[in-house]
């Protein structure tokens, strides 16, 4: 009777077996011909991201929906596969796809226990799902799931499974896999993970956005101490090396756009013209860009327009605080939160005021630090802690207000300039783009100033109408009468005309040369007039302006036109090359993600006569004219850089709205500017001379430091002679400089009357 009923049970288990494997089996026939190939694998070609680098490889731009680095498993350290191991499969090289100890143990603490549930899920099975299968939780996906890993396993070695998960693996922040991973979470390649570093990296495929260390600490941090522990008891790390990990304070990068070198306009001109050329294949199939940017030149002109900008403002005075919260709860969470819509502008970050008196303001920036700013931090924002201040003005609890650290290092308080600026710079010679800043914070103005922005260039735009006035005969020592004129309607396309000086200032006859250098605009108007507006529009086309947006009118003297910053790089390099029209140009090649080249730049070069729009004699003479403004002129201070091969022409537009500087050196362009987005005075004085020439200044000092000066040389047909104010021959003159057909009449010798004005201009105009 006992063995009756002790074999009852013995037959219904193995019956139960039976048909379990029965079902299995049927389960097994019906689905594992319907499995998914796996050829994406065995042929793995991930989603790459866009990357742009300047031309001496640094990364300044990547653009796609999975930021992601291929790297093949022999490059991946052993300290980072012993953590993903640790952390996600210990028993990878031990099993078969499934791993059937992991199962019991994890139905175990889920069953008996009645513990945290777990999964059971090996690396194999986790490339299976990734690739092939949804994530939803049923039986039938566990079952495909499985099965799928038994292939896999078949069909790949387990380093190629390691492999394919490294770089697969989603790890929050937009980032797959760990290479990615390291560089947006740490800014470091898999080589220099500390082991704080990888457990930490190793913890997030379980619950990338749980463990996301820039989202939640916490949390990362008790993972990373998990995998650390488990590490330490697989025998991947001692004792000490895990106590010095779980120590170890660990620098996270918060910015996932943080790049060596500020470089955004450039990054984003170039996706746009990548995008336009490759638009299904661009954010997926990793090609690299390189630009004809310069890391050093690029952060040199990046630096020089933020000072000058912030030093513009500060001149300005305090507009006051950005904004103001209520604050209801004195804690860092609520602090953080009222700060939660305020972007950091580079170095430039914003605070929340906690409490504010005349001598201190205490005032809290994300990240938890409070500071204390005194004297001379308070300085520029000392209006604002004036009772009289109206209250939306007010330095005052609650208060956002933008603070940063001075050369010293002490905090002060400051504000995000209002005005904006750009900068572009390029070698005239080839027109390859050296740098380009686009406006102060690309985060906070995305619009291109250097190529969207059509403004007036103001005097800048003087010597193309002198350029013009040399064709037509007339010479750098022409006479020239700066005196106030009117101009009728009709000569101006609208009202009665009664420009000025922008000083005020009328200084009678002068030479061509000092008219250029002094920026007089009396001269140059008699010049226009004297030529014709009809000829100086076709002329400057030449140039690569569009005669359009420059409407035949005595105002084009003054450049009441529209240009861009793109269009006066290419424009000045004429007069820095000898009289060619190259063509600027940024993108120097394209390669795929194995580095075939698939585009390669064909620049155009100076010295084709092809591409000659002046003659050399023309450019020789304006250069040496424009050199004279640097030397003595409206940018005299620009000689404190210790150079004398510097040539240009500052450019101010009427009422002080646009301000400008456009100078060169035979190997290097430079174009500066400054304005509102919304046109509006600048502010009497903020001529192109004190506003932009700093931002110009500060850009060559850097990019010309190992650089020898170089001049042009003086072409056939142009001789030097000594002239008298009057513009006539002297032994006593000063030396000037003449085409050998426009030589003018000794002193004292009389002039044939049948000469025409264009045959003679030395006299007066």
């Amino acid at each position: 009777m006992s063995l009756r009923w002790l074999a009852f049970p013995v037959l219904l288990l193995a019956s139960l077996a039976i048909i379990g494997l029965a079902v299995g089996g049927f389960v097994l026939l019906l689905a594992y011909p319907n499995l998914p190939s796996i050829e994406a694998l065995s042929d793995y070609k991930p989603k790459i991201p866009l990357r742009i680098y300047t031309a001496d490889g640094v990364l300044i731009g990547e653009f796609g929906e999975e930021r992601r680095s291929v790297v093949k498993i022999d490059a991946v350290p052993a300290l980072l596969k012993n953590a993903i191991i640790s952390a996600e499969d210990e028993r990878f090289y031990q099993h078969s796809g499934v791993d059937y100890l992991g199962v019991f143990r994890a139905a175990y603490s889920n069953v008996v226990t009645g513990g945290k549930r777990q999964g059971a899920s090996t690396i194999t099975m986790q490339v299976a799902r990734n690739f092939f299968l949804s994530s939803e939780k049923t039986m039938i996906r566990k079952v495909y799931e499985a099965l799928l890993a038994f292939r896999i396993e078949a069909s790949l070695s387990k380093d190629q499974i390691l492999e394919v998960y490294i770089n697969q693996i989603y790890l929050g922040q937009r980032a797959y896999g760990f290479a990615a991973a390291a560089q947006i979470y740490f800014g470091k390649s898999l080589q220099q993970l500390s082991p704080a570093e990888a457990a930490m990296l190793a913890g997030l495929p379980k619950a990338p956005s749980l463990y996301n260390p820039v989202v939640n600490p916490k949390r990362a941090k008790q993972r990373q101490m998990y995998v650390l522990r488990r590490m330490s008891e697989l025998g991947y790390l001692d004792t000490a090396q895990v106590a010095e990990a779980q120590k170890a304070s660990l620098v996270v990068k918060r910015e996932i756009n943080d790049f060596a070198v500020h470089g955004e306009y450039v990054a984003e001109m170039v996706r746009q013209m990548i995008f336009e050329r490759y638009p299904e294949d661009v954010y997926t199939k990793g090609f690299r860009v390189y630009t004809t940017v310069l890391k050093e030149e690029q952060e040199a002109a990046y630096l020089s327009l933020r000072k000058a900008l912030l030093e513009y403002d500060r001149r300005h005075g305090y507009r006051g605080p950005e904004g103001f919260v209520e604050l209801t709860e004195d804690t860092d969470e609520a602090y953080d939160e009222a700060l939660s819509d305020y972007s950091d502008s580079a170095d430039i970050l914003p605070g929340l005021v906690l409490d504010a008196n005349a001598r201190q303001v205490k005032i809290f920036h994300r990240g938890g630090e409070t500071i204390s700013i005194t004297g001379e931090g308070l300085k520029f924002a000392a209006r604002g802690l004036d009772e009289k201040t109206a209250p939306n003005k007010r330095l005052r609890r609650g208060a956002i207000v933008r603070i940063m650290k001075d050369d010293k290092g002490a905090w002060q308080i400051v504000q995000l300039p209002d005005v904006e600026g750009a900068f572009l710079s390029a070698n005239p010679q080839d027109g390859a783009i050296k740098s380009m800043v686009g406006g102060f914070d690309f985060n906070r103005n995305k619009y291109n100033h250097v190529t969207q922005a059509w403004r007036q260039p103001g005097s800048g735009f003087k010597p193309f109408i002198y350029s013009a006035a040399l064709e037509k005969g007339f010479t750098p020592a022409t006479v020239v009468n700066d005196a106030p004129v009117v101009v009728d309607p009709f000569l101006t396309g609208g009202q009665v005309w009664e420009p000025k000086n922008y000083d005020g200032k009328y200084e009678g006859p002068m030479r061509l040369r000092t008219g250029l250098a002094k920026s007089k605009n009396m001269v140059s108007i008699r010049v226009l007039q004297s030529i014709g507006t009809q000829y100086a529009q076709d002329y400057i086309t030449r140039f690569g302006f569009d005669a359009e947006k420059h409407p035949p009118y005595l105002t084009m003297a003054l450049g009441a036109g529209s240009v861009t910053l793109w269009q006066m790089v290419r424009a000045y390099g004429v007069f820095a090359n000898g009289g060619y029209k190259v063509e600027p140009y940024i993108v120097s090649r394209i390669v795929d993600d194995r580095g075939t080249v698939l585009a390669q730049a064909q620049p155009q070069m100076a010295g084709d006569e092809a591409l000659r729009v002046i003659d050399a004699r023309n450019a020789f003479l304006m250069d040496s004219m424009m050199h004279d403004v640097v030397r003595y002129g409206t940018a005299a201070r620009a000689m404190s850089l210790g150079r004398h091969d510097l040539a240009g022409k500052t450019g101010t537009t009427n009422d002080f709205i646009d301000a400008w500087f456009n100078g060169y050196q035979p190997t290097l362009v430079g174009i500066a500017w400054v304005g509102f987005d919304q046109p509006r005075k600048l502010g009497n004085g903020e001529t192109g001379g004190t506003t932009a020439l700093p931002i110009w200044m500060g850009y060559m000092s850097k990019a010309l430091k190992n650089v020898n000066e170089s001049f042009m040389p003086v072409p056939e047909g142009v001789v030097s002679v000594k002239v008298n104010e009057a513009g006539r021959q002297s032994p006593d003159g000063k030396p000037e400089f003449f085409l050998r057909e426009t030589l003018p009449p000794e002193a004292g010798a009389a002039e044939s009357s049948s000469k025409t004005p264009d045959e003679v201009k030395s006299q007066v105009f």
